[in-house]
């Protein structure tokens, strides 16, 4: 498939930009360009040709079983779309009068209330762009907490072994040494292992419930209270809280801080770099520290406040808005029975498609699951020679989405698999069919396997190389 710059004619055209309604500047001197914008030049029906090519290229939810785990990548119903495409919304400029967007931060603020109603939390902050930066703002009011009460030596955050890997990097980021804590036999933390560790140097705890292996871990509620007797406090990842919405709260559970990702759990269309929203709700005793501004509600309608001691800015305005007006779309549609429906399904489809697997794949940790489930394919490769990543290529050819390959690290040739509960048991047989295929297939024909896929546009790239020599940018022929 070509580039836009190998398609492009000089002086070929296309008209898309409306005129400009608004009064035109000219820049200083100093500020323009001094050799002509080099651009491709198309028509209109090269473009929308391009795209369409570059769509049908890509793999999404729309267009078949995407099992990616850990990353929830369920249907997002038509309706959030709908909603937060209104005018009234995508027309809105963050610096606008305040008694103009009163109909904006009210979305705000009722998904503050409803999403720390779900979620145990007292308030909450949209502004982190994303997963991991919720992560990194979470992180910042454990060190603002403990910086206000003097207690600087606590320098060390505890995150498990089968932690997500922004965990420990989120942490770095925040100032903190990571202190890394294995799991036991059952595939959750090692409670003796933990009470090595914690001391006056304990800020906090990194934990996400259910855990990676898809486990929940039964001895929550102990993991916690040994961490706040020590001093610190408890963070709560939510990137699989999609497993227990409706169910179980973080902060029944003695998590001081969380953060959530509405891209995954509440229904927005992620991949490819966005769009994400990762709010980081809290305690009512860390709440001076959050983010600025939050949104609050008094007799004369909705305003922005800075909280006493906040921490600051994490980005631009607001968050994501667009991101949060799915999410509110999302969890009025489903109300407080669908959202436990939802998670309760998520749970029934994992553990249906995990038994009907076992028969053939090992299961890292052969107990009900949660929300999503791992097979280690070690066993199989010894036998075979065929690995994850063969059996992942593989699935392509049938148009599955592979799995999340090589992770968590505890679980060697290991395949994590989250069908999500937007998936019919229809497409769950279906997909555990191709799986068994591939089975028999690893046993009579691995060399088939070796070179999946044999049906997409790129076979087997070297995916090192890829990595470390990135081709970044056109080089044109009179460079």
């Amino acid at each position: 498939m070509k580039l836009l710059f190998e398609l492009s004619k000089d002086n070929r055209r296309l008209n898309l930009i409306p005129p400009c309604d608004v009064e035109q500047v000219q820049l200083d001197e100093r500020h323009l360009r001094k050799e002509k914008l080099n651009l491709p030049q198309l028509s209109e029906v090269d473009l929308s040709r391009h795209y369409t090519e570059l769509a049908k290229q890509a793999h999404g939810v729309n267009d078949g079983f995407y099992p990616l785990g850990s990353c929830t990548m369920k249907y997002n119903p038509r309706i959030d779309e709908e909603v937060a495409a209104h005018p009234n919304f995508l027309g809105l400029h963050p610096t606008q009068p305040i008694e103009t967007v009163q109909g904006a931060l009210e979305v705000l603020y009722q998904s503050k209330q409803l999403l720390c109603e779900i979620t145990g939390m007292d308030d909450m902050s949209f502004q982190p762009a994303a997963g991991a930066h919720g992560e990194y703002a979470g992180l910042l009011l454990i060190r603002k907490y403990h910086q206000a009460r003097n207690d600087e030596e606590r320098v060390n955050i505890i995150v498990p072994d089968s932690a997500h890997g922004t965990n420990p990097a989120s942490a770095t980021m925040a100032g903190f040494k990571v202190i890394n804590v294995p799991s036991n036999s059952e595939g959750g933390v090692d409670i003796e292992e933990l009470k090595k560790v914690v001391g006056k140097d304990t800020a906090g705890l990194m934990l996400t419930n259910p855990n990676t292996l898809g486990l929940f871990d039964p001895n929550i509620l102990e993991i916690t209270e040994i961490i706040h007797e020590a001093g610190g406090l408890c963070y709560y990842d939510g990137a699989n809280m999609n497993a227990i919405m409706g169910r179980v709260r973080p902060g029944d559970m003695g998590f001081d801080c969380i953060h959530l990702n509405l891209h995954k759990t509440f229904a927005t269309p992620h991949g490819g770099g966005g769009p994400g929203s990762g709010p980081v709700g809290c305690k009512d005793f860390l709440k001076d520290f959050l983010p600025k501004p939050t949104v609050e509600k008094d007799s004369n309608g909705y305003h922005f406040e800075t909280p006493k001691d906040s921490m600051g800015q994490v980005r631009s305005y607001y968050g994501n808005f667009d991101v949060v007006v799915k999410a509110l779309t999302y969890i009025k549609s489903l109300g407080k029975e669908g959202i436990k429906e939802a998670s309760g399904n998520a749970v029934l489809n994992a553990n249906y498609m995990m038994n009907k697997l076992k028969k053939y794949y090992d299961v890292a940790y052969d107990q009900i699951c949660m929300h999503e489930f791992v097979l280690t394919l070690e066993g199989l490769k010894h036998e075979t020679g065929v690995s994850a990543m063969d059996i992942a290529k593989g699935l392509l050819d049938y148009g599955i989405h592979p799995p999340t390959m090589y992770f968590p690290l505890i679980v060697h040739e290991a395949l994590m698999l989250e069908p999500t509960e937007t998936e019919s048991k229809e497409t769950l047989d279906e997909a555990c069919d191709v799986f068994i295929e591939l089975h028999k297939m690893a046993h009579e024909n691995p060399e088939h396997l070796h070179t999946a896929p044999h049906k997409c546009l790129i076979a087997r790239p070297n995916e090192v190389d890829a990595a470390r020599n990135p081709i970044l940018r056109y080089v044109f022929k009179n460079d």
